[in-house]
């Protein structure tokens, strides 16, 4: 059958570019920038490469950018020290803590530092506590970005069967939430599911969240469905998706690439995200 692409690419740009033209017009009106810190910790090359790619986006939308790079040895109390700061500069309405943290340090209890307001990866109990009620707040980057791209090309959700591989915070867990609050009947599958396929092949929206290279075969899928592909894993130095794309894409009628599918919107909801903070703060 044939398929179209889920294109995050073009909807990320597009994106990006309402942020930048509304963000240049707000600096105009209050004198100050939207502004991002990343608090990095360590030198993982991957989590560099996503910083990289994070400041870039930011100076294009004409955000204040700012990167606190710290050494892998500092002490769990000095990182806090640093995300408290961040809490009370105004200057700074987004903290993110680039993931994962060196060994030894609590993730989760470092996370709860970040002030609530300025939590725009959406991890924060209270925010996630929101999401949980369908109540208004922060939304983790890629599950708000796997929405919004599936929304943009007017996919309907309301009343189908969506199955969720994958039960991250990050991702599985706010996607499936997200999903269950636009009325879907949502399943959410993981490493202990027996007999996964007998679950993908009745999704009518199939979103993989692993990490696992072509874990999702052409078998696995319903002719018809919608495939999103929100697994990224590097072999050999080439990205791969959870999805075997070349032969899941003749079941599909709409799939994800990898590159230039979740990814880029994981970036413009990032920038989203802080806008939103920003506006909270001087409106």
């Amino acid at each position: 059958m044939d398929y179209r692409l889920l294109d995050g690419k073009k909807v990320s740009n597009e994106t990006k570019e309402k942020i930048a033209k509304e963000a240049k017009r707000l600096t105009d009106d209050y004198g100050v920038r939207p502004g991002l810190a990343v608090v990095l910790v360590g030198n993982d090359p991957a989590s560099q490469l996503y910083v990289n790619m994070k400041e870039k986006a930011c100076k294009k939308a004409n955000f204040y950018s700012k990167l606190i790079q710290l050494d892998e040895r500092t002490s769990q109390d000095d990182v806090i020290d640093v995300i408290e700061d961040l809490n009370k500069n105004d200057n700074i309405h987004g903290i993110l803590l680039q993931l994962p943290l060196p060994n030894g340090m609590n993730e989760k209890f470092v996370n709860s530092k970040i002030s609530p307001e300025k939590d725009v990866d959406g991890f924060h109990a209270i925010n996630a506590g929101n999401l949980f009620l369908g109540d208004k707040g922060f939304i983790p980057c890629t599950p708000k970005g796997i929405l919004r791209l599936i929304k943009y090309y007017d996919i309907e959700i309301e009343g189908k069967d969506v199955v969720v591989i994958g039960r991250s915070n990050i991702v599985g867990k706010p996607a499936g939430l997200l999903l269950l609050n636009e009325n879907a009947t949502v399943t959410i599958c993981h490493s202990k599911t027996r007999n996964i396929s007998e679950y993908t092949k009745k999704a009518d929206i199939l979103i993989s969240a692993v990490g696992r290279p072509h874990l999702i075969k052409k078998d696995m899928v319903k002719l018809g469905a919608i495939v999103v592909d929100a697994g990224t894993s590097k072999v050999d130095g080439k990205l791969y998706g959870d999805v075997d794309f070349e032969n899941v894409k003749n079941n599909a009628s709409w799939i994800t690439p990898v590159p230039g599918g979740v990814g880029p919107m994981t970036i413009a909801m990032l920038l989203e995200n802080t806008l939103e903070a920003y506006k909270k703060k001087w409106k």
